[in-house]
């Protein structure tokens, strides 16, 4: 029989291997296998004393996973490329501009406290107006409205003062930092701020300080702003209601303001903040702006650190500014958005927000959801709306998980899980059961619709193909948070949400622009052409 190729294995291939020569290369073999030559030999094994156990490294909710999401279906690196060789630079900034101040000075405080951003800062670049004067007025406001809304933790009045006083001051040297220079805001309750509370809007964490300002703040400070509040949030970023109850919508007082970015939704509506921060992981941004008739954006998913804020899921938490026009929103997203080395899923991308954008060139869908009175107006003003093909169906959330594992150090403490206490009613059991369902998922399940989620991230850009961004009145709020893909709320009329209602209350309608990925700018544009032709977002609640 003709010899079988013998295959390479760096042993001796001689039949007649001596005992000694094969425990000496079984034993070399061996030690880069970790095996026991003895066991090879057929010897018996000798006892083994245990390594000793390292403990794990402890975590609480902040430390990112290895594995980050990359809302681009390609991966960065083909973004990047992409970016490249279409001629953008993700690393150059745009100024965007503000239009002087030509009328005599407002004298009509509500009337000063309800200008959009951009119009008090041309009041502040032209000393029309005091920064002092103007926090003073958003503080009083704060004080006398938030009894009614429960829309803040903490009024940092000490550091709001100290703030606009050094905005003052450097305004009447010369130095203008920009549009946000001066103006008051308000961030939400889920972001660290050095010398105040972070709660998380839960009785558990009421005391909890950290004493860090998150990353957002700090580059809202070097832009001039000034924070006056930590607006509420709903308990751990659920709903609208918190410990001390549910915050309230400005348009009507008998009903919540909806989602988790409750407190900022609520006290912009309500003229209390100039402008403020929020965050969505599945709706916390669009809902509240949807109910409190703001226009906000959230953003691609990764364009804006989330470094110091609470984190309900890593693939999909973000940050983006609430305020009363669209082109604040550009000017508060100009400043806070870039990759950050504390926020590994974050990274920089072109940005380049037009005042004057030619609607024709932009391609614009829609979808059967859109409101047909705003499709009007774009076509109005020059745009070309098309139907969008079918979107596909959003896949299985990791939230369940995620967030699981982000509060693990405040369910189990000590690595065990407390069992249910009896007693408790529905709404207890709940409470008590959010963070520990996704602690019953199998690895291999997450693993797998993470893949799921990929593929529908793919089918979800064969969709936008020929589009740069679409409009929904639904928001399609599941899908999109999925795949990282921004949007950008606004009103676009007014009248009863609900018309069945025994007594329904006028308040503003709004829809929703989704747009490509990092299409965040050409959203802005496209929403700020329809607010510069209208006048449905300068309209504002009666508090009395």
């Amino acid at each position: 029989m003709p010899s079988q190729p013998v295959r390479n294995t760096g042993l001796p291939t001689s039949r007649t291997l001596e005992r000694r020569d094969f425990l000496r290369v079984a034993a070399a073999s061996a030690a880069a296998c970790a095996l026991d030559p003895a066991t090879l030999a057929g010897d018996p094994v000798p006892a083994r004393q245990a390594a000793p156990q390292e403990a794990p490294l402890p975590l609480g909710n902040g430390e990112a996973p290895a594995i980050q999401f990359q809302a681009y279906p390609g991966g960065t690196g083909a973004l990047m490329e992409k970016w490249w060789r279409d001629g953008a630079n993700p690393f150059e900034r745009h100024p965007i501009g503000i239009d002087p101040w030509v009328d005599p000075a407002p004298t009509d405080e509500e009337a000063t406290v309800f200008l959009p951003v951009h119009r008090l800062a041309a009041l502040i670049r032209q000393r029309l107006l005091s920064p002092v004067e103007l926090c003073d007025l958003y503080l009083e406001r704060l004080k006398r409205l938030d009894p009614r809304l429960l829309c803040a933790v903490t009024i940092l009045e000490g550091r709001a003062r100290e703030e606009a006083r050094q905005a003052e001051a450097e305004i009447h040297a010369g130095e203008w930092r920009g549009p946000l220079h001066g103006i008051p805001y308000g961030v939400k309750d889920l972001f660290t701020v050095a010398g105040a509370r972070t709660t998380w809007g839960s009785a558990d964490f009421e005391r909890q300080r950290i004493d860090e300002d998150a990353e957002l703040v700090v580059r809202l400070r070097d832009a001039g702003a000034v924070l006056i509040a930590k607006l509420a949030t709903g308990e751990f970023a659920r709903g609208d209601r918190w410990y001390r109850g549910q915050t309230r919508n400005p348009w009507n007082l008998e009903e919540g303001s909806s989602g988790s970015s409750a407190g900022p939704g609520s006290a912009t509506a309500a003229g209390c903040v100039a402008f403020s921060i929020g965050t969505e992981t599945r709706g916390s941004i669009v809902s509240p702006s949807r109910r409190c008739g703001l226009s906000a954006l959230r953003p691609t998913f990764g364009r804006v650190s989330r470094h110091g804020g609470m984190v309900l899921a890593w693939s999909m938490d973000k940050a983006g500014p609430m305020c009363r026009s669209v082109e604040d929103c550009a000017h508060v997203f100009a400043a806070i958005h870039g990759a950050d080395e504390k926020d590994p899923a974050s990274l920089t991308g072109p940005f380049r927000f037009e005042r004057a954008v030619d609607l024709s060139a932009v391609r614009i869908g829609y979808t059967e959801t859109a409101p047909e009175s705003f499709l009007a107006t774009l076509r109005e003003l020059g745009a070309n709306p098309r139907p969008m093909p079918a979107l596909p169906s959003a896949t299985e959330s990791s939230l369940g998980v995620e967030s699981s594992a982000a509060f693990d150090f405040h369910v189990a403490p000590d690595g065990k899980l407390p069992p249910v206490p009896d007693g408790l009613d529905e709404a207890e059991e709940r409470r008590f059961n959010r963070f520990r369902a996704g602690r019953d998922d199998l690895g291999l399940d997450y693993v797998q619709s993470q893949r799921r989620r990929l593929i529908v991230m793919r089918r979800m850009r064969e969709a936008m193909d020929g589009f740069d961004m679409f409009a929904t009145g639904t928001g399609e709020v599941r899908l999109t948070n999925q795949t990282g893909h921004p949007a950008v709320v606004f009103p676009y009329d007014f009248g009863p949400r609900d018309p069945s209602a025994d007594h329904p209350a006028e308040q503003p309608l709004t829809t929703t622009l989704v747009g490509d990925l990092f299409a965040d700018d050409k959203l802005l544009s496209v929403a700020h052409a329809f607010q510069a032709a209208t006048e449905w977002h300068t309209r504002r609640p009666d508090l009395g």
